[in-house]
């Protein structure tokens, strides 16, 4: 007895832990593209980062313990990276724009709670079906894929050549996870992520060498409130948010179908746990807008981690979340987390990544592609990723929700499916209704 209470305690100590350096790694990059993107300083971009950590956390046990009741991580959503990327080159100063973006967020957030709440989310279900969930996560590693690549090859800030050393380390990395989850037996498999993350991280020191730390940092400190300054409340936000809120319950839907199909359940509710992650996407939307950090919404690749890892319980999610919570209030820890190498956590994510294709394909296919599939996926995979390789300022001369909308090519394409979808109904399904 007590040598199986053991072993359980040692699988759940590392699955917890794995799960832990999953949440780090989709968490840790994002405060540092928008703290380069609003020119903020050091202690400004630590300070982000510990306000992402607590909400990143709060987000996602929330929605594990009552939302859609599932282990998928809430993380910095990329929609929002690009909604901040925008307004910060379109913004008449940055501060008022941080501040335009806190509101917008709660804006949203107030919208996705009321659809979820009025069980209006699940009354869209039918909208998001398979061809649309399948080109939500295609899209979604195209857009991504670049930005991890380009983290894997050393090309960040001012730098624009590949850093030979930092891409070594990283590709090294990238194959140690792969490698470790198809090819090796037992705890191995299990723990690729972590064992990746590990070794990538220990010969970054060892050859290109660790970050030193100057600053006196307190043992303590509580999260900041409303770090921007009060929310800037604009009329024009509202047909943004509210978009945006369509949009996220359309990323609701993508990862809860991924996760129960790559989990094994055969879903009876999955109505009403996207009603429930809805109404808490709103409440984690607010949360994320009071403390001053990027929207959290559920990370699709949440099922690769799980598919990658063979994870599939959900206590060491929760024991997880519960200790990033508790880490965001020790800046020592959350400093030196962040000298977690962008390189090696952009390898770990990029490997999560593969497996979110394969979930990609294998709901694009789910049904038979006839002509008409085929040529509404074609004509949104071709003006979605179009949009994605368009000049950053191509769209400045337009009004700013045409800016926000038309420079997000995930968003382009996946509002495309679903209204080719609708507008050009299957004629077969339509005569046997």
């Amino acid at each position: 007895m007590f040598s199986l209470n053991s072993t359980r305690f040692t699988t759940t100590t590392m699955e917890t832990f794995q799960w832990l350096l999953f949440l780090l790694a989709s968490s840790v990059a994002m405060p540092i593209v928008i703290g380069a993107v609003f020119h903020l300083d050091a202690t400004e971009i630590t300070g982000l980062m510990q306000r992402t950590f607590f909400t990143v956390g709060i987000a996602s046990l929330l929605q594990a313990l009552i939302g859609y009741r599932l282990p998928i991580m809430e993380g910095p959503a990329g929609i929002w990276v690009s909604i901040f990327t925008v307004m910060a080159a379109t913004g008449s100063s940055l501060t008022g724009t941080l501040q335009t973006l806190q509101s917008m967020m709660i804006v949203t957030g107030l919208f996705m709670f009321l659809l979820g709440i009025t069980k209006l989310a699940q009354r869209m279900l039918p909208i998001f079906t398979p061809l649309v969930t399948g080109t939500f996560f295609f899209l979604l590693t195209v857009q991504l894929s670049g930005t991890f690549l380009e983290g894997m090859l050393g090309l960040q800030g001012s730098t624009q050549t590949i850093q030979i050393k930092e891409a070594t380390i990283a590709f090294i990395t990238f194959f140690i996870v792969l490698g470790l989850s198809v090819f090796a037996k037992g705890w191995l498999s299990n723990y690729a992520v972590f064992m990746g993350i590990l070794i990538g991280w220990v010969t970054f020191a060892v050859i290109v060498g660790g970050q030193g730390v100057t600053e006196d940092i307190p043992l303590f400190a509580l999260p900041e409130w409303l770090a921007f300054g009060l929310p800037a409340f604009d009329l024009s936000v509202i047909p943004i948010a509210f978009i945006t809120a369509i949009i996220s319950i359309s990323n609701v839907v993508a990862s809860v179908v991924a996760t129960t199909q790559t989990i094994g359940l055969k879903e009876t509710n999955q109505d009403v746990r996207v009603s429930n992650g809805t109404t808490l996407s709103g409440i984690n939307h607010g949360i994320a807008g009071l403390f001053s950090t990027i929207a959290n919404v559920p990370l699709a690749t949440s099922s690769g981690f799980i598919a990658l890892t063979g994870q599939k319980r959900k206590m060491p999610f929760v024991y997880a979340t519960i200790i990033l919570i508790i880490i965001a209030f020790f800046p020592p820890v959350v400093t030196f987390i962040a000298t977690i190498p962008v390189p090696v956590a952009n390898a770990a994510l990029m490997a999560s990544f593969v497996q979110l294709v394969g979930l990609a394909i294998n709901n694009i296919t789910l049904e038979k592609l006839d002509q008409r599939k085929m040529t509404i996926v074609g004509i949104a995979y071709l003006v979605g990723m179009g949009t994605m390789f368009l000049p950053a300022g191509v769209f400045n001369g337009l009004p700013s929700i045409i800016q926000n909308i038309m420079s997000n090519g995930l968003l382009v394409g996946t509002g495309l499916v679903i209204l080719l979808e609708q507008l050009w109904r299957d004629q077969r399904k339509s005569s046997a209704e």
